[in-house]
């Protein structure tokens, strides 16, 4: 067996803090807790007895007060379902966790039943009336609420189908999804005399001894494999589920129920696939290509995607360092965007260290506008660790900077969602780059760079293409789980090229992606934040005079404004056929630099 580092992660690290979700609830006994699902109970029966059936006869000043007791009924369910998924999060693996969670979820999805009736009767007001309730003024800040609801007009089931589609979803998809999560969190994988949690096993992919990446890609392949029909059983059956749903609501495709949440047009979305996979022998392709010269291979096995490259030392970040870099980064392009970020560590918003039954990867979660976000990331001292910190800190300070638009209307759509993560990450990374003069480090620098867009871009829409695919092919009956891996190995082929091996081990590799479960075709947003922020950099760059205040307006909009609106004063258009492969041309920009410096 390889023989594992001998000095602790904490001593390395540092002291990592852990979240304090006090500023939520005290706990599961709360009396606060306890006392607001009442309240909750008494508002929603109180809103329905004041609204049902009457919503399209309310006056408009009428219909805004209503919209605005509405919002805070949601708030209050959204403040306690908060609590709860993030209590789960943090330990998955505690059945009392669970069973609060699961009793929580439940008691919420009841309560909210109460006020199903208000968005089902809004959709069903002609054009032509809600456009005269807009003559009152109270009505005018609900516009953009209203434009959001009313997309999802064609796609309206009856009253009693909605409502049953409500009722349901605690004991299907999200049950479903649980027991992906509870799976996935439970799973140990035995590697250099260790049992070690998901976070720590993919860890070690980036592991300097080629020994260690192999035995960690060995106990991977065999955890998986052993949970690979559990699955199996789950994907297929969320796939089915959707497609049923779909086929009643009247999607045409398995991804157009997500562009139309993402208020995104399929055109803009299927020309950033086809850009990004046109653009594979340009980027991954020639990349790996690289990559394996530097490791003086003929070809790559797939646990070497992420090795470090042979002149890295790779050394440990502490959490202090990280926390510098990162806020240091903000603050030389905007101070308030660095003094919301610097709220994050010292009020104790973030979770930073691996443990057991903790959730993999990292997550910004927004809880409510009257709280604050919190931040979960897996911190281990690798660069990519930094990059994440910065990705997920840029999402919390946007969540706080929408919050002013209110609980209903301070969500970005996914796609944009993604914007002020990705450019934290590019902050952060331009200026570690323009500090380093030694030629070695930088090509180190720009390499893993190019690394991280890959795994932002390309690799995120092949996991688009593998779920098109996948729903594709479940449509026509199940797909066993060799079915899937032969999928997914087929797409890792096509998106990342000939200099790598794929074989059967990294065949049951698809089944721990978690955006497969819970947000199908999620996935596509972090490629259309890379573009996006690759071209908004390249504005920024040109002409920096005045763009941090309009990145903060852009921020600041929430979900009020739509893709168009809020990139039209950057004079940027995704809908403009051009527009990604500009954004893509940063990557091979880079790629071009990192040939120049090996030639």
């Amino acid at each position: 067996m390889t023989a594992m580092p001998s000095t602790s992660p904490t001593e390395e690290l540092g002291a990592l803090p852990n979240w304090d979700l006090g500023d939520l609830y005290g706990g599961p006994l709360s009396p606060d807790l306890a006392a607001d699902l009442e309240r909750g109970r008494t508002l929603a029966e109180a809103f329905r007895e004041q609204y049902e059936t009457r919503v399209a006869q309310l006056s408009g000043r009428d219909l805004a007060a209503a919209i605005a007791e509405y919002e805070r009924l949601q708030e209050l369910l959204g403040r306690i379902g908060s609590y709860a998924g993030l209590l789960y999060a943090g330990d998955m693996s505690d059945p009392e966790i669970g069973k609060f969670y699961q009793t929580i979820q439940e008691q919420l999805n009841t309560i909210g039943t109460a006020a199903l009736f208000f968005t089902l009767e809004l959709n069903r007001i002609a054009d032509e009336d809600l456009a005269a309730k807009f003559s009152a003024a109270e009505l005018g800040r609900w516009r953009p609420w209203l434009r959001d609801v009313r997309a999802f007009r064609p796609h309206q089931l009856s009253d009693e189908l909605e409502k049953l589609l409500h009722e349901k979803y605690v004991t299907g998809r999200a049950a479903w999804s649980r027991l992906f999560d509870e799976t996935l969190a439970g799973l140990r994988f035995s590697i250099g005399g260790q049992d070690l949690t998901n976070a720590e096993a993919f860890d070690l992919l980036s592991n300097r001894d080629e020994a260690v990446r192999r035995e960690a890609a060995g106990a991977i392949t065999a955890e998986l494999e052993g949970a690979v029909r559990t699955f199996g059983l789950i994907h297929n059956t969320l796939a089915k589920d959707k497609e049923i749903e779909d086929r009643y609501r009247g999607y045409a495709r398995p991804i157009s129920s997500r562009n139309l949440s993402n208020y995104v047009e399929d055109e803009v979305v299927d020309a950033l696939i086809g850009a990004v996979k046109a653009a594979y022998p340009s980027l991954s392709h020639r990349y790996y290509r690289l990559k394996a010269k530097w490791l003086g291979r003929a070809r790559l096995n797939h646990w070497d995607r992420n090795a470090p490259l042979p002149d890295d030392d790779e050394r440990i970040i502490p959490w202090s360092d990280a926390r510098r870099i990162v806020l240091g980064s903000y603050r030389r392009f905007s101070p308030r965007l660095a003094e919301i970020g610097e709220r994050f560590f010292t009020e104790r918003w973030i979770d930073a260290p691996v443990r057991p039954g903790k959730s993999p990867g990292a997550f910004a979660h927004p809880t409510v506008p009257s709280a604050h976000p919190y931040l979960l990331v897996n911190y281990l001292g690798r660069t990519r660790d930094v990059m994440t910190l910065a990705h997920e800190l840029g999402h919390g300070v946007h969540q706080m900077l929408a919050g002013a638009q209110g609980h209903l209307q301070a969500d970005a759509p996914l796609t944009l969602a993604e914007t002020a993560s990705v450019f934290g990450e590019m902050l952060t990374f331009r200026s570690l780059l323009a500090a380093e003069t030694d030629p070695t480090r930088r090509r180190i620098m720009l390499a893993r760079k190019v690394e991280d867009m890959i795994n932002t871009a390309v690799r995120q829409i092949a996991f688009c293409e593998f779920e098109l695919r996948f729903h594709d092919e479940r449509r026509r009956g199940e797909v066993t789980p060799e079915q899937i891996g032969a999928l997914w190995l087929e797409i890792q082929r096509e998106s990342l090229g000939d200099a790598f091996i794929f074989d059967a081990a990294y065949a049951p590799y698809w089944s721990y992606v978690p955006h497969f479960v819970h947000a199908p075709f999620y996935v596509y947003a972090y490629a259309f934040g890379d573009c996006l922020v690759n071209s908004l950099y390249a504005v920024y760059e040109q002409a920096s005079e005045g763009f941090a205040e309009r990145y903060l307006a852009m921020l600041s909009a929430g979900g009020t404004l739509r893709h168009r609106e809020l990139l039209a004063p950057f004079g940027l258009d995704a809908s403009d056929p051009g527009f990604w492969d500009r954004g893509l041309g940063v990557i091979r920009g880079f790629i071009d630099e990192l040939e120049a410096i090996d030639a």
